[in-house]
């Protein structure tokens, strides 16, 4: 809390005060089946399996059983960093897209597909921190899926544009158009071949996904339809522990996961503007009057360099040489910091990675202080529309962040990780647990994460305030995307800087996040729930 400030005047907006658990994320049936575990005796961990489970039934237009997942897990004493992401197939080159005269991976079908790393992820968490069976855990999700769950308005509108997307598909249709067409608000939906494929993995500890029964059907269905996976390549998949990077941001650590995911380029941001002085807040109807046009100017242009540095060099650094230690290296981000001009944009076109939606994310805590910061995802929105008949598995489109540039270090290859979206946040003070945050969607989530951490320190915002404040997206064609909402003389002020402007965005287009934050004083939960998404932060 900074300085001055009353612990009133830190939480004027935020709703969701807890002592014994909290859990937030971006659907309220999901957030209450972590709830409920907890209640029922579960950890931080059981609660977020149990919600991360949940969210593959009633947000498959987000996230699904055939997707990726990273983790961010404070265990009471230390973090620990969890990469569930999955490779390229062994029989998958860049050099035979080529041939076929592709420029760049398919976001749709098999070329697009890599091993799902979701339920790998789920049982690596389970074994080292689990306190309840995952027949318990993934309890609440098998039931939604039996018994069915309705629909809330943004869920539907996604689920609309991916029947217009994949509606042709058969595979897709029996499993996620019900009665031949997408669900509308407030329908119920039930889905057995979801129920069923939980039910195993539950009972077999995520075994069935890779070396069981469920793995068969994906080699078969796979080799049936000109697909790349086998079973060798999901028998030989594991979750991979990895330490998290952190960077010095005013008075607290943020903590990012090291490639093949973009934290990176959260972390070289913060750094870069942790050069400058941020503007002064002032008290405002609701909230304070942050930020001003100045340091929103300044935390475009340390993102746009940051950006650039990340889609040069992040990939898998266990197949290509990243140089990680940039990002993290103070003198580096001193250098690129003198590269900007306080007072004018230089309004350089980045690469374009964004992406059409299709990652969840949720944060839990515990009554023994355990905290954890999850993310998981099928990328755009049902990945890549191929359904594995009888099972619910939307598999993922991930190989659509390679690229087939030869000598790329993201150059698509057999066994390799591609360049990841979805990055889980973390923030200590002192070396403690301070916050578990995240932000959701395509490129927007390294500048999602910049915008919400400044919010939090420069700004004093609790964590609801600071995800309620309209947000800027930098464009890969250089211009400066604005969020209904943001303050019009802000906006003209930033185009007085040479930012070149749009206006009127849909909220969507610029993230989802939630925060759960630990006030060092008390001890006492905070939640935080991204109104752009249809979900919210429960405690208890």
């Amino acid at each position: 809390m900074p300085a001055g400030r009353s612990r009133s005047e830190r939480y004027r907006i935020a709703r969701v005060f807890a002592q014994r658990g909290l859990v937030a994320t971006s659907h309220s049936l999901a957030a209450q089946a972590g709830l409920r575990i907890l209640m029922e005796g579960g950890n931080a961990v059981d609660a977020a399996i149990a919600t991360a489970a949940c969210l593959v039934v009633v947000e498959p237009t987000s996230c699904g059983l055939g997707g990726d997942a990273f983790a961010i897990v404070w265990d009471g004493e230390r973090l620990h960093g969890l990469n569930a992401s999955g490779p390229a197939p062994a029989a998958l080159d860049a050099e035979a897209l080529r041939r076929r005269g592709l420029a760049q991976v398919p976001t749709e079908g098999w070329e697009s597909v890599t091993v799902p790393g979701v339920v790998a992820g789920w049982a690596a968490l389970a074994r080292r921190w689990g306190s309840m069976p995952l027949t318990r855990v993934l309890a609440p999700a098998i039931e939604y899926a039996e018994r069915g769950h309705p629909v809330p308005v943004r869920t539907a509108l996604l689920w609309q544009a991916a029947a217009a997307r994949f509606g042709q598909r058969q595979d897709f249709r029996e499993a996620f158009l019900p009665g031949g067409r997408a669900p509308r608000a407030g329908e119920i939906v039930r889905q057995p071949d979801q129920a069923r494929t939980l039910r195993l993995i539950a009972e077999s500890g995520g075994e069935a996904m890779y070396r069981g029964p469920l793995a068969l059907e994906i080699a078969r269905y796979a080799a049936r339809t000109g697909g790349y996976l086998t079973l060798e390549d999901l028998s030989a998949y594991e979750a991979e522990w990895v330490d998290p990077l952190s960077t010095r941001y005013r008075d607290v650590e943020v903590w990012e996961l090291p490639p093949n995911g973009q934290g990176v380029a959260a972390l070289l941001a913060l750094g870069i503007a942790s050069r400058f002085d941020p503007a002064p807040a002032g008290p405002a109807a609701g909230g304070s009057r942050f930020p001003d046009a100045r340091w929103s100017h300044l935390l475009a242009e340390s993102l746009r360099l940051a950006l650039h540095e990340a889609y040069q060099h992040v990939a898998d650094p266990r197949r290509a040489p990243v140089p990680v230690e940039r990002f993290t290296d103070p003198a580096f981000a001193a250098a690129l910091a003198l590269r900007i001009d306080p007072g004018h944009a230089i309004p350089e076109p980045i690469p374009d990675r964004s992406a059409a939606g299709g990652t969840v994310y949720l944060c839990t805590a515990d009554e023994q202080g355990r905290m954890v910061s999850f993310i998981q995802s099928n990328f755009y929105g049902f990945g890549s529309g191929v359904v594995v008949p009888g099972t619910g598995i939307a598999l993922q489109n991930r190989g659509a962040g390679f690229n087939l540039i030869p000598g790329h270090p993201n150059e698509l290859a057999p066994g390799k990780r591609p360049f990841h979206t979805i990055i889980p946040g973390f923030l200590t003070r002192k070396g403690r647990p301070l916050a578990a945050f995240g932000v959701m969607g395509g490129d927007m989530q390294a500048q999602g994460h910049v915008q919400v951490v400044s919010a939090l320190v420069d700004g004093g915002l609790d964590p609801q305030a600071a995800l309620d404040l309209p947000r800027f997206r930098v464009m890969p064609g250089g211009h400066l995307a604005l969020e209904e909402g943001f303050d019009p003389e802000l906006a003209r002020a930033l185009a007085g800087m040479g930012h070149p402007i749009s206006t009127g965005q849909a909220p969507l287009g610029f993230g989802g996040g939630q925060i759960v934050w630990r006030d060092p004083e008390s001890g006492v939960y905070v939640g935080g729930s991204d109104p752009r998404k249809d979900g919210q932060a429960a405690g208890w």
